[in-house]
């Protein structure tokens, strides 16, 4: 095992004589059985449909190499590289190179009408020839609006924060790339502040 979470768990194996993981979503033991199956089934094909629709996108994301609906599972490539929360942790000092990375290609993602839904430093990795990849698109999903997209952005900024408070001035890096390549910017960058106002009066 790799991972495990409330959703499900990630487990290193191999497909075909090459290295995968395989991740599996968990039985909910609250739910009727078979409605259950029917959600971990609808929720596996919706993750596997968006990592495609993201890799159509231009954006790096583990390739697919199998689903399985009845195992409620998705095996894929295990990418060669190390989480950006690790790298970040060991060189700071190339903060600014990597945000920018990421703010490129969250824009990219977001001019696709895809969110990712949990953007943390964690469920990005770094590959060995310096190409950011997402992972865990379990909270995803597409044809979204500007309040998805600011949700994105603003669920990653509390999570850099938190996980980089020593760099966190290099977020602004992130936020000058995505407003290079993200169309309509300016909409986006005001739904990200009206949902941090919201946040301080609730």
């Amino acid at each position: 095992m790799v991972a495990s979470g409330a959703e499900g768990s990630v487990y290193r194996t191999s497909y075909l004589g090459r290295r995968a993981m395989v991740k599996i979503r968990s039985p909910k033991q609250y739910r009727i059985p078979e409605l259950d199956r029917r959600i971990r089934s609808q929720r596996i094909r919706a993750e596997a449909r968006l990592i495609r629709e993201a890799r159509s996108a231009g954006i790096r994301t583990p390739i697919i190499y199998d689903v399985d609906t009845k195992e409620c599972s998705i095996t894929m490539e295990d990418v060669d590289g190390m989480t950006v929360k690790a790298y970040l942790d060991q060189h700071p000092e190339d903060a600014e190179r990597v945000c920018r990375l990421i703010g490129t290609d969250i824009a990219r993602l977001h001019n696709s009408k895809i969110c990712h839904g949990d953007l943390t430093t964690s469920n990005m990795i770094l590959t060995k020839d310096s190409r950011l990849c997402l992972i865990d698109f379990s909270m995803g999903a597409s044809l979204i609006g500007v309040e998805d997209m600011g949700v994105d952005i603003r669920l990653l900024e509390r999570a850099f924060y938190s996980a980089h408070p020593t760099i966190k001035n290099a977020f602004g890096d992130f936020i000058d790339a995505y407003c290079r390549t993200k169309t309509d910017s300016k909409q986006v960058m005001d739904k990200v502040q009206e949902i941090k106002d919201r946040g301080r009066y609730t």
